[in-house]
């Protein structure tokens, strides 16, 4: 099981810097694994490119990602690799000729991907650059976005449920499928709970490809997860799964499970056997495809989805826990555009107005999300008694980035219950997860984090 995310690395909320990210790290597991086969399997002694090369991407990335949201300026980017330049600033050359290239094939540009073409025949590039983002160019349209995503139907799917057995004990991690060490060992702690079913809140990175699918989710899940025994895993659509059209995310979702717990579509329910909890998951990712702004994306729901799931509430005589990708809500990351007055709203109104009419048919006592890469568990907010998001899966967070300070300009600020924030460990907040336990008519949360000294519980909460 290859790790396939350094600790350090950042990610962009953008397709085409997130696919370029995917590819350079591609092209550098090929590089080391060529080394490693010349080397005779021996590990070499120099830094790998799997090591440096996507902390590389990672730069340029957030060079791209911050001219683009107005944050700085850009210096212009550098031509092929000249014989002299040592084995870094060979690999530096070739990462920032990477974008160039993915942008110009991106937005179907043939004349500047002939003249990049050229540089690379007369620089020193592995040949695996070009070869893996002439295959990466698979991924987009004409207009330089992601290609469409085969979104299933809610006419598709029917009335399906899963059942899932009654006083079950249910794991939930949001932002997790890095492969690196974090969410190896938020798996770890996760298995040793022996929970009856596991439920991701989405993004798989950089860019849900297929490849990322299989080796940042499906191996660690069958590895580490499943070695005692077959555990029903479920994954939600997030954005950078479909970053790349969601190709990766669907095959994964048809194999994870064999019936009768196969996953039917990006949005499903567990219901437990005793009719007392059912868990619906939502796809909020699919709408969140080209973010390359300061404003937060206003992603939504489906309407015939929306309706699959009010019928799902309607239907059901137990209660109801909602699951998503992104927020209802948050006090740390903007949501839509700024006003007129300056300020913004805490609230994503598209998911608001689905949150209440799904509210208008039964009540809903809790909704869990990701997509922010903290742990936040709010008081009552926008008539939801507990909105609680759990993005602190996998990606490191610096302390630096001061995840508790609320955004300045919110029209009304929600608030995090006390002491519920995350510690830090080596100059990064903690990860974690959350189990769920049904007894009967009551929920019991533990929002359990990673310490040096291992697994630790927060705080917990019950609820019914």
């Amino acid at each position: 099981m290859a790790k396939e995310m350094p600790n350090s690395i950042k990610t962009f909320r953008d397709p085409l810097l997130s696919l370029y990210q995917s590819a350079v790290s591609d092209v550098a597991k090929q590089i080391d694994e060529r080394a490693r086969a010349t080397a005779g399997g021996r590990a070499s002694l120099q830094r790998s490119m799997t090591s440096m090369l996507p902390e590389m991407a990672a730069r340029i990335a957030e060079r791209e990602f911050n001219q683009a949201t107005g944050q700085v300026s850009v210096s212009a980017a550098q031509g092929p690799a000249p014989r002299e330049l040592s084995k870094a600033e060979i690999a530096q050359v070739c990462v920032d000729w990477a974008l160039r290239y993915m942008k110009a094939a991106a937005f179907g540009d043939g004349n500047a991907v002939d003249q990049l073409r050229n540089e690379f025949r007369a620089g020193t590039c592995d040949p695996a650059w070009l070869s893996t983002l002439e295959a990466y160019r698979s991924y987009f349209g004409n207009d330089g976005r992601r290609k469409p995503v085969p979104y299933v139907r809610a006419a598709s799917v029917g009335p399906k449920t899963i059942e899932i057995k009654a006083d079950a004990r249910v794991a939930l991690m949001g932002d997790w499928g890095t492969g690196a060490t974090p969410a190896i060992d938020v798996l770890k702690s996760i298995s040793q709970d022996n929970p009856d079913i596991v439920v991701h809140l989405g993004d798989i990175y950089y860019s849900g490809t297929p490849a990322e699918c299989q080796a940042n989710f499906f191996e660690p899940i069958n590895v580490i997860l499943r070695k005692q025994k077959p555990v029903p895993v479920y994954s939600l659509s997030g954005n950078h799964d479909m970053y790349c059209g969601g190709t990766g995310f669907y095959d994964l979702i048809s194999r994870l499970n064999d019936a009768p717990f196969t996953q039917p579509a990006s949005f499903f329910c567990l219901r437990s056997a005793d009719e007392k909890w059912q868990l619906l998951a939502m796809d909020t990712g699919l709408h969140d495809d080209n973010p390359m702004t300061v404003a937060g994306a206003l992603t939504y729901v489906e309407e015939d989805e929306l309706d699959w799931h009010c019928d799902r509430i309607r239907e059901f005589s137990g209660r109801t826990i909602l699951l998503s990708h992104h927020q209802l809500f948050s006090a740390y990351s903007p949501i839509g555009p700024i006003a007129a007055d300056g300020r913004r709203s805490a609230l994503n109104p598209r998911l608001l107005t689905a949150f209440e009419q799904m509210m208008a048919v039964k009540e809903i006592p809790a909704w869990f999300w990701g997509h922010e890469h903290t742990l936040s568990i709010y008081q009552p907010f926008a008539g939801l008694a507990r909105g609680r998001c759990l993005g602190n899966g996998a990606v490191p967070v610096s302390v630096i980035d001061e995840i508790y300070k609320p955004l300045a300009d919110l029209v009304d600020t929600p608030v995090i219950a006390e002491p519920a924030r995350l510690g830090t460990t080596g100059g990064v907040y903690n990860h974690g997860y959350a189990l769920l336990a049904f007894k009967g008519a009551e929920c019991r949360v533990d929002y359990v984090q990673m310490t040096n000294k291992g697994r630790e519980v927060i705080c917990s909460e019950s609820f019914s």
